[in-house]
């Protein structure tokens, strides 16, 4: 199976400090992979950098495109890492608050926009159709996630499950072939988890879509990750499948101390 992402000794320095180590990832056409670790140990430092956040110090980040290139993302800026078809949500939501929920999908949908600046002054025919199937698109996506009702209300107004479907929606409207998730399922109670594990796997289904997530809740990573890779302290410590991982002694330390016993 094609690898979509291919991640090598990723590093990343902040003055003195090692955010990342020499880190290695890869997720293959298709699957679902999550990255795990306790807190600091630079999941969305690592996610900063693929996406053109950061610009790592070393290592190297290569996608394979549905067109069959070769892209090195680093030093990429974000907005050309989401035209290349890659697209993220944030740990801390990051909506545009005072506009409407169909308007902020729109926003995403845009990126994939052909008209250029005298085809929107003039409104010819072209951009009248693409501004038309824009809207029509956006919809859909608001249908698809549960969120067709909402569609005129400002995003700051709905509840905080919503406003994560709301994040996807958007980062689902820039086409993207990689989708990566920062903790999307923080804040939420035990049933909205479960909905948005088969939220999740649904995407998954219906865009062919490859995933990647940090996420804490271990139940749901479990459940939905058909790999999974830990870090602790800005390095790789286990990579494997679900049952393979939860047996790892490494694993089992990071997550419940060294006195931990079985």
């Amino acid at each position: 199976m094609n690898k979509v992402l291919s991640v090598t000794n990723l590093t990343m320095d902040f003055g003195g400090l090692r955010a990342l180590n020499e880190v290695d990832l890869d997720v293959r056409q298709g699957e679902i992979v999550a990255l795990i670790g306790p807190n600091g140990a630079g999941k969305t430092t690592f996610f900063n950098c693929i996406t053109g956040m950061y610009d790592p110090t070393e290592g190297e980040v290569l996608v394979l495109t549905p067109g069959g290139a070769n892209v090195r993302l680093n030093g990429m800026k974000p907005n050309k890492v989401t035209e290349i078809g890659l697209a993220r949500t944030f740990q801390n939501i990051r909506l545009f608050s005072s506009m409407t929920v169909l308007e902020n999908v729109m926003i995403g949908r845009h990126c994939r926009s052909r008209a250029g600046v005298l085809g929107a002054a003039l409104r010819d025919p072209r951009t009248r159709r693409e501004e038309q199937e824009i809207v029509d698109r956006s919809y859909a996506l608001l249908r698809e996630l549960g969120l067709e009702n909402s569609v005129n209300e400002f995003a700051r107004n709905l509840p905080y499950g919503a406003q994560r479907r709301l994040e996807i929606a958007r980062a689902l409207a820039t086409e993207p072939f990689l989708l990566l998730l920062d903790e999307p399922a923080a804040g939420m109670n035990p049933q909205e988890t479960m909905q948005l594990k088969d939220l999740v796997l649904g995407i998954r289904e219906r865009y062919q879509l490859s995933i990647l997530l940090i996420e804490h809740d271990m139940k749901m990573v479990m459940s939905l990750s058909d790999r999974i890779f830990v870090m602790e302290y800005g390095q790789m410590i286990s990579e494997g499948s679900p049952a393979e991982v939860s047996r790892d002694p490494q694993v089992i330390r990071a997550y419940l101390g060294e006195d931990h016993h079985a």
